[in-house]
């Protein structure tokens, strides 16, 4: 945990007029199906958890995780990749059926059979990191749900600038600090496809969810379980 994060964890029980904070830190990355599932579940969490707890501030900070940061910049074949990865078609079909039945719950239909590309997430993290920067957390969640849906549900390549272009101004980024962003962004690629990752040992798959430092959730969980640990996060 850096300097700015122990202060903020510090500042929890101090922060919107002495009410007990619970400070969430959600590591996702957007070629991971499981991440919107657990996206998902964190809304209805969060919201379960505020109509309880109206006394408790609950704060999302968004962590990115490249899972496959080799990947190359203009991404891969994604139906081969996973089925080499797997080693056959049955075996593919068979993980995607149990990630399905697990969406549905979440009231996500994955449309796997749609998606062309393995995309590099670097440059969507980064737009997360920028949309973060203007200060408005709803929007930054929006992003993270538009980018993982236009994915998941569409087969878009968000590995593009010019898709990710189009999902921020979707969701309400400003269009000329938007494109120079992303031009700068393209500009300072790095040629190996890598993003600054964030350090933590702790973190070896997404999602993984910390709640106040002290407890964590490593994969999907359901909304009472996550509302459970938001419980047993705040400060006392």
């Amino acid at each position: 945990m850096n300097l700015s994060d122990q202060k903020w964890a510090a500042q929890a029980t101090r922060e919107a007029g002495e009410r007990p904070v619970v400070k969430i830190e959600a590591f996702f990355d957007f070629i991971c199906p499981w991440c919107l599932i657990g996206k998902r579940n964190l809304d209805v969490a969060v919201a379960r958890f505020a109509s309880d707890r109206p006394d408790v501030q609950v704060k999302v900070q968004w962590r990115s995780h490249q899972l496959l940061p080799w990947t190359p910049l203009a991404g891969m074949p994604y139906q081969a990749f996973y089925r080499d990865r797997l080693g056959s078609a049955q075996a593919v079909a068979a993980r995607r059926e149990q990630v399905r039945e697990a969406g549905r719950a979440a009231g996500i239909e994955f449309a796997f059979e749609r998606i062309e590309v393995l995309p590099n997430t670097a440059a969507a993290h980064d737009l997360v990191t920028f949309a973060a920067s203007r200060g408005n957390g709803a929007q930054t969640t929006a992003l993270i749900d538009r980018v993982l849906t236009a994915y998941f549900l569409e087969g878009e390549n968000i590995g593009e600038r010019d898709v990710l272009r189009r999902i921020g101004l979707e969701c309400g980024l400003e269009p000329e600090s938007l494109a120079a962003h992303l031009a700068a962004s393209q500009r300072l690629a790095d040629p190996a496809g890598r993003r600054v990752a964030y350090a933590d040992p702790q973190v070896s798959g997404v999602p993984y969810f910390v709640f106040n430092t002290g407890y964590s959730l490593s994969g999907v969980y359901s909304p009472v379980a996550m509302a459970s640990a938001m419980a047993l996060a705040v400060p006392h």
